[in-house]
């Protein structure tokens, strides 16, 4: 094979690897996003932490658990034992 023909294929690679923002949530949404899962302790486990989450960005809750699974694609957030998701960025970021 030539490189002509693999060059584009390595570039295919690496979009692939990207992931993508959940669908109608915005940059700012994303920044929303991480500021309230931040204000209820960093972590999305139960009821009790996506309902929050919901009301103050105005995402939905397949939008909220969707932009949860893209922080971790991105290794912005992390899954915990317990099934739930851990932000690991700006004030959640440990220590």
């Amino acid at each position: 094979m030539t490189a002509r023909f693999l060059a584009p294929l390595a570039g295919l690679g690496l979009l692939a690897a990207c992931a993508m923002p959940p669908e109608g949530v915005t940059p700012a949404g994303l920044v929303a996003f991480d500021e309230a899962v931040a204000s209820i302790g960093c972590e999305l486990v139960g009821e009790s932490d996506y309902l929050p989450v919901e009301l103050q960005t105005g995402m939905s809750r397949e939008q909220v658990i969707q932009t949860a699974s893209f922080r971790v694609a991105n290794e912005e957030a992390v899954k915990l034992e317990n099934g739930g998701v851990r932000l690991i960025t700006g004030s959640c970021a440990p220590a």
